[in-house]
């Protein structure tokens, strides 16, 4: 059977980076009969695309600037209705060495592994600065607790996807999806594996880090988000629970004085206070509750997604969407 690797390369305004992401892409893997390149082009206001149809790659063109998650789910639903086996997706600023494509090709090839993540070691990177690094750690370290899986660069977007793998990944947020989508896939039980990669080094600043103190606001935000998507009853209930120990704390104050100076009720603002502190409380916990069935119907949801995509894979009408469209490069070109 004819194995088909597709490689998509999510783009805004890279006419000047992505020719040379593109000649440093392998054009032939072992074990892999067939390999696309596509690119997903995220409303350019240049000629990404122009540049992109002159290479030969097709296009996958959004409808306007929609944002990196947008883009990235819009080229494996684009891989699938080609007929993909195995989706890489790489950066266009030529930040991985496209050599290692095959490195992340190796475990699915192998039935080792449905999804396998790129690890920069992001200790080695000297572009990265310290904070930036502990801080990465400390998001993979959270990712790999809530999706049960040991992910060691968890914010890596060099990644690979079995067939089944792309068709069952829901993505909901933006910023984060390189996070979320692996809490998914570990909550779905598949095998995700890291392989170690090598970077180039850096040839533009980084689009999606202004400054040092918007990546630590944005990374706390990020990991709060988290928390609440995927352990909201955890979250809510150490919220709730300083509420409830202040509020039963003044209760018994006001048990206290009120035997001790036998019925007399000048400490009922203890009491007022008591009722406030357990209301916050209750009302945390509640929010905790409708946090996990949000949780369950999530999963249903990817679930039913996954059996959809695959009664479907056949058919690429099924796959087609009004938020991109195909643009091939002219024969001619």
């Amino acid at each position: 059977m004819s194995l088909k690797l597709v490689i998509q390369i999510p783009c805004y305004n890279e006419e000047d980076a992505l020719p040379r992401t593109i000649s440093d892409l392998p054009a032939r893997i072992e074990g892999v009969d067939e390999i696309e390149v596509q690119i997903i082009d995220d409303g350019s206001s240049d000629a990404t695309v122009d540049v992109a149809r002159r290479l030969g790659v097709r296009v996958v063109a959004l409808d306007r600037h929609r944002g990196l998650a947008s883009a990235f789910r819009a080229g494996l639903v684009a891989a699938l209705s080609a007929g993909a086996d195995i989706i890489v997706n790489t950066d266009a600023d030529n930040q991985y060495v496209g050599e290692d494509i095959g490195k992340l090709v190796r475990p699915i090839l192998e039935n080792r592994g449905d999804v396998v993540v790129g690890d920069r070691q992001v200790f080695t990177i000297k572009e990265f600065s310290l904070l930036k690094k502990i801080l990465q750690k400390v998001g993979s370290a959270v990712v790999s607790v809530l999706a049960g899986i040991k992910i060691p660069d968890a914010t890596s977007g060099f990644r690979s996807y079995n067939r089944d793998a792309a068709m069952g990944t829901l993505i909901f947020s933006n910023y984060t999806y390189t996070l979320e989508t692996l809490i998914q896939a570990g909550r779905r039980g598949l095998r995700v594996v890291s392989v170690p990669v090598n970077t180039n080094p850096s040839v533009r600043p980084s689009r999606l880090v202004s400054s040092i103190p918007s990546y630590v606001a944005r990374s706390i935000g990020t990991l709060l988000r988290i928390f609440v998507l995927y352990q909201p009853l955890k979250f809510f209930l150490a919220l709730a629970v300083p509420f409830f120990l202040i509020g039963f704390a003044l209760v018994a104050r006001f048990l206290y004085y009120y035997l001790i100076t036998i019925g007399q009720t000048g400490y009922i603002q203890s009491l007022i206070f008591a009722a406030i502190s357990i209301s916050i409380g209750m009302g945390l916990g509640l929010l905790g509750l409708l946090g996990d069935i949000s949780v369950t119907n999530r999963m249903l949801t990817e679930e039913v997604l996954l059996q959809l995509n695959r009664l479907s894979s056949g058919t690429t009408e099924a796959w087609s969407s009004q938020m991109f469209s195909y643009r091939r490069p002219p024969l001619n070109d």
